[in-house]
């Protein structure tokens, strides 16, 4: 094996290559300024379905990025999901991550209300003002991002962008639908049952590079 394929910015550059190529041979045109988060998420999950399956308001990117750019909180439902997104670049932007899925309260309230740790996390966030102008980032729990549905017409709390990306069986397609319904945020999804942490990981850290000028295949 030659030694430059060793190389993390020869392997990150031949990946993209191979993954716009297939892209093309498919005939699938991707919004441009869909491309670096579709190519992103196609990267981290080597599943070509989902180009037919990421689905975006019209100004979502731009929602996104701006709100990035002014130092937003990122707000999600799982610690997977919290771990996965870049810290210094968040940070450099001057942005916070939060997940309360295993505080204290979260675990009392889930108890006492019946409800999945991951929604009443998201009711403790709206709670601290963290939701307002932030980015919402779902990669697990439909029930999160019911709650953040909920919250928004309850409370008329507005996420700058709310990332709706849960895997899985219940309820799972049906909550990426009731997004798509909503005309008061900006909103990604992956529609159906296909999504996951690691998409919408993905899907935030290809934003902070667009919101720090950084090509999808460069190497952190």
């Amino acid at each position: 094996m030659d030694k430059n394929f060793q190389e993390p910015a020869v392997i990150s550059g031949n990946s993209f290559a191979i993954i716009r190529g297939k892209l093309r041979d498919m005939g699938h045109i991707v919004e441009p300024a869909a491309a670096p988060l579709v190519e992103r998420v196609i990267h981290c999950t080597a599943d070509f379905d989902f180009a037919h399956i990421t689905r975006m308001s019209v100004h979502a990117v731009e929602g996104g990025v701006g709100a990035l750019r002014n130092g937003c909180a990122v707000v999600t439902d799982v610690h997977m999901v919290r771990v996965g997104i870049s810290a210094r670049r968040l940070s450099a932007l001057g942005g916070s991550v939060h997940c309360f899925v295993a505080d204290e309260e979260v675990q009392r309230r889930s108890a006492a209300d019946r409800i999945t740790r991951s929604a009443a996390g998201m009711r403790l966030a709206a709670e601290r003002g963290l939701l307002t102008g932030a980015i919402v980032a779902i990669g697990n729990a439909p029930t999160a991002l019911y709650e953040v549905i909920d919250l928004m017409a309850s409370r008329r709390i507005r996420p700058a962008l709310v990332i709706g990306v849960p895997v899985g069986f219940v309820n799972t397609a049906e909550s990426k639908m009731a997004l798509e319904a909503c005309t008061s945020t900006e909103w990604i999804v992956t529609a159906g049952n296909k999504g996951g942490s690691t998409v919408a990981v993905a899907i935030v850290n290809a934003l902070l590079r667009i919101a720090q000028g950084v090509a999808s295949e460069d190497v952190d």
